[in-house]
């Protein structure tokens, strides 16, 4: 057995092809959707997301407004931004780029978006919804990406067994109940660092979501011939073979494909459906201020 790609290259490829159609739509009335990203510091990695982001925005005819700055800002300053944005009615979606430096409250900054305009869906009112079973709040990009993915590749999720490897606010736990929710219908187990059993569990999975950032740590032994794997992973590690000195690895074995019948590729899976989702949930904002 080899694993079909679960290729977020051309799932988001798709999106895009649906979002040029609605911000089309939305420019035929006047409405321009425009997404704010604010950058502080000089790390390399967020620097790559941004503008990745950027690019995407132009690409599909988003305004984006870019606001980097320096890592000595202290937290006012950032909050006097956000509440800035939060008031400008030509701002649609708002986006903080983490990591933020040490000295900032990352979830109390989070906290002062507007839940409107919270396109990375981590403000606790969209978390609340989702809790509740809704999804008309503003769905976190990653999980959102991974459950768009399964669709394009008509996977069926209803009465499974999936088990979603990691427990964070961001990906692991918005994940499970995305699974779990009305019309996926997944039963759903949340594995972490102290789960007994760990590998046991994971080989139950029918639909194994690893999410931990641990390289290569899911193995062909933890997963249940035939399964669908989805790679959240995105882990730089030292490899002397390149000019570089480095690679990108998931948290899941690439052998893994000798047993799995889907599996999603680092890169190229969920990385490309997460901005995908951050541009959706950003028309989406422009779309409920200046509905039909």
């Amino acid at each position: 057995m080899s694993a079909q790609r679960l290729d977020g290259r051309a799932c988001a490829t798709e999106v895009e092809a649906e979002l040029l159609d609605r911000v089309s739509a939305l420019k035929a009335k006047g409405v321009e959707p425009h997404l704010a990203v604010v950058i502080v510091g000089d790390d390399p990695a967020s620097h790559v997301y941004v503008n990745s982001k950027v690019k995407t925005c132009g690409r599909l005819k988003i305004r984006s407004t870019h606001i980097a700055l320096p890592s000595s800002t202290d937290e006012a300053t950032l909050e006097q931004h956000i509440r800035e944005l939060n008031q400008r009615k030509d701002v649609h979606g708002i986006l903080v780029q983490s990591p933020l430096p040490p000295h900032m409250d990352e979830e109390a900054l989070t906290d002062l978006i507007a839940p409107e305009k919270d396109v990375d869906g981590f403000h606790p009112e969209n978390l609340g919804r989702l809790v509740q079973g809704r999804t008309d709040g503003m769905l976190p990009c990653t999980p959102n990406g991974v459950m768009r993915m399964l669709r394009w590749a008509n996977i069926d999720l209803v009465g499974k067994r999936a088990v979603v490897l990691g427990r964070s606010r961001i990906v692991g736990m918005p994940a499970a109940l995305l699974l779990a929710a009305r019309g996926a219908d997944a039963t759903v187990t949340v594995a972490h660092s102290r789960t007994q059993g760990l590998e046991a569990v994971c080989k139950e999975a029918d639909v194994l979501v690893a999410a931990v950032g641990r390289p290569d740590m899911v193995k062909p032994s933890w997963v249940k011939p035939g399964a669908v794997v989805v790679d959240v992973g995105i882990n730089r590690v030292e490899d002397t073979t390149r000019e570089r000195g480095w690679r990108l690895a998931g948290d899941v074995d690439p052998d893994v494909a000798e047993v799995a019948s889907w599996l999603s590729p680092v890169p190229g899976g969920v990385g490309p459906m997460t901005i995908a989702m951050l541009m959706e949930n950003t028309v989406r904002a422009a779309e409920s201020v200046h509905p039909e």
